[in-house]
């Protein structure tokens, strides 16, 4: 629990405040995903589906711990989440969302204080949202509070029918509404803050639903104003925050405004992306400041670029890092592991894996360089291949500071290129090369005069 401070004269009285616990309700296979693999495992923006929900709840400062209940390939999905810490509570049968939530009952640290329940399907749900809607209920003081929004067209969605003093009376799902039901436009999110003294044990007598015999965690709203306490709406001001997703076409639209955020956000940090319609930045990607991103290119993963670097057309780097005033592509790949120090450039069709660039290196066409070590200043020629894998092992090359590789270069590793040396163009290299010496690794030339024209003759 956090503490409260308050003055009373000039004695300050520190109150605790009551916990927080979220518990994201992400056990259910998805059917109409038409997939082997669980829903909230797909992946928009650059994480899964579960992971987006997880990032908001974390930047939820006041929430004490973090509870996913799983189902479907809980291994898997514990196996994703397991760098963010959180908990987890198995469903190993799926009967409805208050069924869900009801195996986080008796779970340390949820018998009191408040429970926030939100889907693993809603990766837009945004933490300042997450905020304000705590703030609402701890303002009011209700049993419940309940994020609602309203939408010009409500075809799918339970209804939320109000009382005369603005609070819930029911949520009304829409095949069980009348026809003067379906045409509120207020709608039910599935999102919620609750009173933990006054949920667990009506959750435990919620009779199941008739049709399906499934236990619905919106029941919840009428059975505590039976009970006389209050459940108060909060209307989310944005509508797409809580979407959540039931098939391939709305990941993709999801997907699609996830990104649309994510350059929204650069740019208005000080990013020139060019067409930003066209280009794919995942979520936990970094840009500083006067880097220009051109259009098409993909950065993605934990990618991070530093200030005044340029991103050639049709680039894709992942997990990669560039130093300031780095430059990339057209047409570059970065693998994991690719890092250019200041100022370093790769030019078009140029593939970097778990490589180091020096400061102020150049390798500017076709060409792969893989697990390699190169130092600063070194011209690397057209065609350059680092033979970094033999069939079974990865083995390392390490090009020294102020060194010229030829174009068409072949690097046999293990092999060290040193400081200031030359190596020819052409040249296949398996030996050391000492420091300012000339590598030449290819057979003499032998020319055979008046060859041609006798082929041409028998001809």
């Amino acid at each position: 629990m956090k503490p409260l401070a308050h003055a009373r004269g000039s004695v300050k009285i520190e109150l605790m405040a009551a916990p927080l616990s979220v518990v994201i309700l992400a056990a259910g296979l998805g059917t109409r995903m038409k997939s082997r693999k669980a829903k909230v495992l797909h992946r928009v923006g650059g994480m899964c589906l579960l992971e987006h929900v997880v990032e908001a709840a974390l930047g939820l400062t006041a929430a004490d711990q973090i509870v996913a209940v799983i189902g479907h390939q809980a291994e898997d999905v514990k196996q994703e989440l397991a760098p963010r810490g959180i908990r987890f509570q198995l469903q190993t049968e799926q009967h409805g969302t208050g069924h869900a939530l009801l195996q986080c009952a008796g779970m340390r640290g949820l018998e009191s204080g408040r429970v926030m329940v939100l889907y693993g399907d809603s990766p837009l749900l945004r933490s300042t949202t997450l905020a304000a809607l705590l703030g609402a209920h701890e303002a009011t003081g209700p049993a419940a509070t309940l994020v609602t929004t309203v939408l010009e067209d409500a075809r799918g969605y339970g209804r939320i029918i109000m009382d005369s003093d603005g609070s819930v009376a029911a949520i009304v799902e829409e095949k069980a509404a009348t026809a003067e039901q379906k045409k509120i436009r207020e709608i039910n999110s599935g999102l919620y803050v609750f009173e933990a003294a006054q949920l667990w044990h009506r959750l435990a007598t919620l009779p199941p639903n008739p049709a399906s015999g499934e236990v619905y965690l919106t029941d919840m709203a009428e059975a505590l104003r039976r009970d006389g306490l209050r459940v108060l709406p909060f209307r989310a001001e944005d509508p797409t925050e809580i979407l959540g997703i039931n098939n391939r076409v709305e990941l993709a639209e999801v997907d699609q405004i996830l990104r649309l955020r994510k350059c929204r956000e650069l740019m208005l940090a000080g990013v020139t992306i060019e067409k930003p319609e066209t280009v794919v930045i995942d979520r936990q990607v970094q840009v500083g400041l006067d880097t220009v991103i051109e259009p098409f290119t993909r950065l993605l993963g934990r990618t991070k670029i530093g200030e005044d670097c340029r991103v050639h057309s049709f680039s894709v780097l992942e997990d990669a890092t560039l130093e300031d005033k780095a430059a990339v592509g057209p047409f570059a790949r970065l693998r994991p592991g690719a890092y250019l120090e200041t100022g370093a450039h790769m030019g078009n069709f140029v593939e970097l894996k778990k490589t180091r660039l020096g400061a102020g290196s150049k390798a500017m066409h076709l060409t792969y360089l893989g697990d390699s070590t190169i130092g600063s200043k070194v011209n690397i020629g057209a065609g350059t291949i680092t033979c970094n894998y033999d069939g079974k092992g990865k083995y390392p090359t390490k090009i020294g500071s102020g060194a010229f590789v030829g174009s068409h270069s072949t690097l046999v590793a293990p092999v060290e290129v040193g400081e200031g040396s030359y190596i020819a163009a052409g040249s296949v290299v398996t030996e050391a090369v000492p420091p300012d010496a000339l590598a030449i690794a290819r057979s003499h030339q032998t020319n055979k005069e008046g060859w041609a024209s006798k082929r041409r003759a028998k001809k």
